[in-house]
């Protein structure tokens, strides 16, 4: 078992991405990761990459390599890297993004915490602490994608 700690919000944001793209089948399966820029992080937070969102029945896989070029694509997410953690802000389906978040983080040493944006159009914002936490964020993910799909 690993007694480290991962609170470098570059490695986390990395933890993340290859949760996110480690996913064949399913809501997660339509997750492509986009946009990816290589950033050291700062305080405030220097965008690393997007989270977009295939239509039902499309999987973001390497038969799918012009994710970003397609029309049908939404931006679920973008991702920031801040020097101790990353931080996710979810575009679409925002109420379910927080619940869900907030179950999450509810978990004893999550390493995630969770808020809402005050924009138009509002976002939620998931905060990464931890490298465990890149695991423990993918059912919000998951929730965001169910979310979208009823809308």
């Amino acid at each position: 078992m690993v007694d480290e700690r991962v609170t470098d919000g570059r490695r986390i944001a990395q933890l993340l991405a290859a949760e996110l793209r480690g996913h064949e089948h399913g809501a997660l399966g339509r997750l492509a990761v986009t946009d990816v820029r290589d950033v050291e992080g700062s305080e405030h937070g220097e965008f690393a990459y997007g989270v977009a969102l295939l239509p039902p029945g499309e999987t973001a896989d390497r038969r799918n390599p012009d994710v970003e070029t397609r029309e049908a694509v939404d931006r679920l997410a973008d991702v920031y890297v801040h020097t101790d953690r990353a931080r996710v802000e979810f575009r679409l389906a925002p109420d379910a993004a927080a619940n869900a978040g907030q179950e999450a983080a509810a978990e004893e040493a999550s390493g995630l915490r969770v808020r809402p944006k005050a924009t138009t159009p509002p976002r939620t914002l998931l905060f990464l602490e931890s490298g465990v936490a890149a695991k423990r964020a993918l059912p919000v993910f998951r929730a965001v994608v169910e979310a979208s799909d009823k809308s």
